[in-house]
């Protein structure tokens, strides 16, 4: 027996709501980026098509210049342009033709790598495609290459729009619901509510832990707290993490309960393997700005759209944070979470990670005394 189709309406047709279309194609953009194939960035100005260096291959990369006739160019950001000497305020756009793979990596993010003879300013569609490949946790070292609207090369890969990226910010990354909640005994906490929510930009389950009965009618007390595997998993000595982690925790007891959110941006939102590769620059004599930098990436890339959502969904208007870190009480305060008290929160001093506390000090302005913690452990 044949079975007819429903005819659906145009109307119809809108009214089928799976989600923003900016944020569906910014995604899609994602996971074809981190399985090593272009995606083609779609602006007024210009169609380029995208290729991320941290994913392809030697064979990818020279499909990719035979598809641009060789068009290619190497976007470097800001901060790796910096690095190289350039004065390159906008990035830099280096042609790719005449360079092997391994060349042009050394040249993306590689460490003692010679400045480039020739290159241009970087555009705005390119800063545009190294923010797709940072959302992609992937190194923001991108090929891009000029290319005619319907170019049948790359006819199949996917279309993204050049504002798509920060429409998703704006939007659906404010966006979590609550799918689960039960309460978790920790060793050092007693026991404590797990709340997980999911959502966001590339739909990211998120954690929040409510430790004892806090009061909603007051200030909460809140620690917003970025995921860090080898302080908080393994107990690194190169960082404070796990030691912020378990003395926040220890905190919200104390003030009677509050509340811990876990964010999943691992490596200060550059993801796990940027990380290693940014602890291997360190191991060389790079502090953690300077190595960053040398991948490409800006002194904190985190974002904390996800951590103002849930402190909406859980209902809660005003904290008490603790942080030793003044752009979280900025972005919270800017964002409508009123901040009215900051609580440090200290970990052990070792020599392992002296320099890496001095660091946050010196240069991204977090509010700590190391030689005061280094006599108070004494």
């Amino acid at each position: 027996m044949a079975f007819e189709k429903s005819p659906v309406s145009a109307e119809g047709v809108e009214n089928l709501v799976f989600g923003a279309p900016g944020t569906l194609r910014a995604e899609r953009a994602v996971a074809e980026l981190r399985a090593g194939r272009p995606v083609v960035l779609h602006s007024e100005k210009g169609d380029v098509a995208v290729l991320a260096l941290d994913t392809a291959t030697p064979a990818i990369y020279e499909a990719f210049m035979a598809a641009s006739a060789d068009r290619g160019m190497l976007y470097l950001t800001p901060p790796r342009a910096k690095v190289l000497g350039l004065d390159a305020p906008s990035g830099a756009l280096v042609p790719a033709a005449g360079l092997d793979y391994h060349s042009l990596c050394q040249l993306g993010y590689m460490r003692s790598s010679a400045a480039p003879m020739k290159w241009s300013a970087g555009t705005p569609l390119a800063a545009q495609s190294a923010l797709l490949a940072r959302v992609a946790l992937l190194l923001p070292a991108i090929l891009v290459a000029d290319i005619q609207p319907d170019e049948p090369l790359f006819s199949a890969c996917i279309v993204v729009m050049a504002d798509d990226v920060e429409e998703s910010y704006r939007g659906a990354a404010q966006q979590f619901q609550e799918v689960a909640r039960t309460p978790v005994p920790l060793k050092n906490a007693g026991t404590c509510e797990f709340v997980i929510f999911r959502g966001g930009f590339a739909q990211r389950d998120q954690l929040a832990i409510i430790v004892g009965k806090p009061d909603f009618n007051q200030p909460v007390p809140v620690r917003v707290h970025s995921s860090c595997i080898t302080g908080d998993l393994f107990g690194s000595l190169k960082c404070d993490c796990g030691d912020q982690l378990n003395s926040g925790l220890q905190i919200l007891g104390e003030l009677g309960g509050g509340i811990l959110l876990y964010l999943d941006q691992e490596g200060r939102g550059t993801g796990l393997a940027s990380k290693m590769r940014a602890y291997g620059l360190q191991h060389q004599g790079l502090d953690t700005v300077d190595a960053d930098a040398h991948l490409g990436f800006g002194g904190d890339e985190r974002r904390y759209e996800a951590a103002v959502a849930m402190l909406r969904g859980l209902g809660v208007h005003s904290v008490e944070l603790l942080t030793n870190n003044p752009a979280k009480i900025a972005y919270l305060s800017a964002s409508g979470i009123e901040v009215l008290a900051r609580v440090p929160v200290e970990g052990s001093v070792t020599t392992e990670n002296e320099n890496y506390l001095r660091t946050k000090v010196a240069r991204s302005g977090h509010i700590m005394d190391v030689d005061t913690m280094i006599e108070r452990n004494s």
